[in-house]
């Protein structure tokens, strides 16, 4: 069953300097900072949250589709996308614009300076999904501001479920306009700050939130994460991990886990179990679409993590 992904694709381009930020930015100096950094260590990697679930939820034998706006430099990435067999026909290509791009620079603390360029993403509101034949499942997650909330309406016009996955998009939003998205989806997920972050941009718990919802889901990092369902709080352990390497793109590795349990009609702690694999396996390898794995190996990997079976798909 196809599922629709919205969501940002984006470049990123992950730089390594070989010291410590702390010796080369003065404190008392702040105000009038101008620094530069050599990077002898560079490397790119395709990613944005909408390419991250897809790449997870294409591995688990799931149809995504992904619908997002990119640029003139998407040429790469599309070829990648072809080349693992994954459909683009939700891909808009805005010619004057550039495909979003994250750049990071990490020192050897793993202290992070980081910039943004949106790009094609503010004209996400233009996407549309009406010739995707048998849509049953979404995800909106973060993406332009206007394209978002276009598509929480939109869906929830069609009568079709979706996972309403704010991120980091969260401050572009007001109080009433979360709850708004938040009535209108039948599914949330968060991250532990950015739960803190609706409670108080809602002035609602989460046991109120959850009570809005279907589900809803608070990813935790080390900590594991919570299924706040049918007025109860399922919790989810970590899966150890082979190695831990690189956080990014955990988290979207995780709701495809979600998105797979929900298509296939998982009870709520098998779903979380596995997006917590989901997210384990790719913390042990960098980049957000490095790692891999088969059905197979997830059933061993989801055996030896929580003592259990997978159902079968």
């Amino acid at each position: 069953m196809p599922t629709l992904i919205c969501g940002s694709v984006a470049y990123d381009t992950i730089m390594v300097f070989p010291d410590r930020f702390k010796h080369h930015i003065l404190p008392d100096k702040v105000h009038m900072l101008s620094v530069s950094f050599l990077v002898p260590e560079m490397r790119r990697e395709y990613g944005g949250c909408a390419g991250n679930i897809g790449y997870n939820l294409h591995l688990l034998g799931g149809e995504p589709v992904i619908m997002a706006t990119v640029g003139q430099d998407f040429g790469p990435y599309a070829d990648r996308l072809k080349t693992l067999g994954m459909r683009q026909d939700c891909i808009r290509v805005i010619e004057d614009q550039y495909t979003p791009q994250c750049f990071i620079t990490n020192d050897l603390d793993d202290n992070q300076i980081t910039a943004f360029h949106p790009g094609a993403m503010g004209e996400s509101h233009h996407n549309r999904f009406d010739h995707v034949a048998g849509l049953k499942l979404a995800i909106i997650g973060p993406d332009g501001r206007d394209g978002m909330l276009t598509h929480v309406r939109e869906l929830k016009a069609a009568g079709i479920p979706f996972i309403f996955d704010p991120g980091q998009a969260m401050p572009l939003f007001s109080g009433p306009e979360l709850l708004d998205c938040v009535a209108a989806a039948d599914y949330v997920a968060l991250n532990d700050y950015e739960a803190a972050l609706m409670e108080e941009k809602t002035g609602k718990g989460i046991a109120d939130l959850a009570g809005m919802v279907k589900a809803l889901i608070v990813t935790r990092g080390g900590e594991g994460s919570s299924i706040y369902v049918g007025g109860k709080e399922i919790t989810i352990p970590v899966a150890k991990a082979a190695a831990v390497l690189d956080p990014t793109g955990c988290g979207d590795a995780y709701r495809a886990g979600l998105l797979f349990g929900i298509d296939q009609g998982w009870d709520w702690e098998t779903t979380g179990r596995l997006a917590s694999l989901l997210g384990s396996i790719k913390i042990a390898s960098r980049g957000g679409q490095n790692h891999k794995f088969d059905q197979a190996s997830l059933r061993a990997d989801f055996r030896t993590a929580f003592n259990a079976e997978l159902p079968a798909w």
